[in-house]
C-alpha cells in the first residue's frame, strides 16, 4: 500500500486526509493518506523516507513551504516562481518539489465567479501561501496589489521577488476591491487579526485562505458589514485536486458529496 502525508505545524485542523482518502477510494487506488505533525528537525527524516520509498508523496503546509526547497533535486516552474513547495513526489531517483497553490487559488476565484481583472487587491500576511497568490493574481490580470504584514522585514524580503507589489504600513486603510487574509490567524476560535473592517468603504470581497473553521472572525466581521465573503474551501479542494493528479495520473471528480464532506467534517 502506498503512503502519502500532509505535514505541517499545526496540523490538527487539516482536512487533507478527508479529501485524498475519498478520491483514493473512489478511484480504487491502494493507498492511504494521513497527517503528520512536523518540526524543522524532522525534515531530513521525512526526506529519507521519501527517497527510500517508504513514503510516496507529501503535501507541505504552514510553516514549511520554503523549508523543503533545499532538499529537492529539482523544482517545477511553479515552485521556482514562488520559491515555495506544497507537493513533493519522486521522479525516478529524484525528489521533485511542486506548487499546486497557484492553480488552487486561481481556480477557486474563477469558481466563485469573481472578476479579478484590473481590480485592486490588499493581501494581509507574507507567509508561505502568499507567493502563490501573487503569481495567480498576476496571471489573472489584477490591477494593483498591496501587501501589509506585522513583521515588516518579512514582507520586504517577499517584495524583493515581487517588486510590482506595494508594501503598506500595518493597519493602513486604502481603497481596494478585495481583501485577502493569507495568514494563519483564524485557525483558532479566538484568533483576531485586529483589522478594522469599517475602514474599508463599500461592498468589498473578503477572502480567507483558511477553510477550517468555515468562518473565521475576519469573515464574520466582514459579512456583518454587508460585504461578500468566501473561505479557502475551494482553493483547498483545487490544490488537492492538482496534487492528486500529479501523484496518481488521474483527475479526480469534484462532486457534491466531496464538498459536503469538507463542509460537515
Amino acid at each position: 500500500m502506498k503512503k502519502f502525508f500532509v505535514v505541517g505545524n499545526p496540523i490538527e485542523h487539516s482536512l487533507s486526509p478527508v479529501i485524498h482518502n475519498y478520491w483514493l477510494e473512489k478511484n480504487n487506488i491502494n493507498a492511504k493518506y494521513e497527517k503528520k505533525l512536523l518540526t524543522k528537525e524532522n525534515i531530513p527524516e521525512i526526506i529519507s523516507s521519501l527517497k527510500s520509498g517508504k513514503i510516496n508523496g507529501i503535501n507541505v503546509t504552514v510553516p514549511f513551504k520554503g523549508d523543503f526547497i533545499s532538499f529537492m533535486d529539482d523544482l517545477s516552474d511553479e515552485a521556482k516562481q514562488t520559491n515555495s513547495v506544497n507537493t513533493i513526489y519522486n521522479l525516478g531517483e529524484k525528489l521533485i518539489g511542486h506548487n499546486t497553490d497557484i492553480a488552487g487559488f486561481e481556480l477557486a476565484i474563477r469558481h466563485c465567479k469573481y472578476d479579478i481583472n484590473k481590480k485592486k487587491i490588499l493581501i494581509i500576511g507574507a507567509g508561505g501561501v502568499v507567493p502563490s497568490i501573487l503569481v495567480a493574481l498576476k496571471r489573472m490580470g489584477v490591477g494593483k496589489i498591496f501587501l501589509q504584514n506585522r513583521t515588516v522585514d518579512k514582507a520586504k524580503k517577499l517584495i524583493e521577488f515581487f517588486p510590482e507589489t506595494t508594501l503598506i504600513e500595518w493597519g493602513t486603510k486604502i481603497e481596494v476591491d478585495m481583501i485577502i487574509n493569507a495568514t494563519s490567524v483564524g485557525l483558532k476560535e479566538n484568533d483576531n487579526l485586529n483589522i478594522d473592517i469599517n475602514g474599508f468603504e463599500g461592498n468589498k470581497f473578503f477572502y480567507d485562505v483558511i477553510y477550517n473553521p468555515k468562518e473565521t472572525k475576519f469573515l464574520k466581521d466582514a459579512k456583518s458589514q454587508g460585504n461578500i465573503t468566501e473561505n479557502g474551501k475551494m482553493m483547498f479542494i483545487y490544490q488537492a485536486h492538482q496534487a492528486f493528479s500529479v501523484w496518481h495520473k488521474i483527475l479526480p471528480k469534484i462532486d457534491s458529496e466531496l464538498i459536503k464532506l469538507i463542509e460537515n467534517d
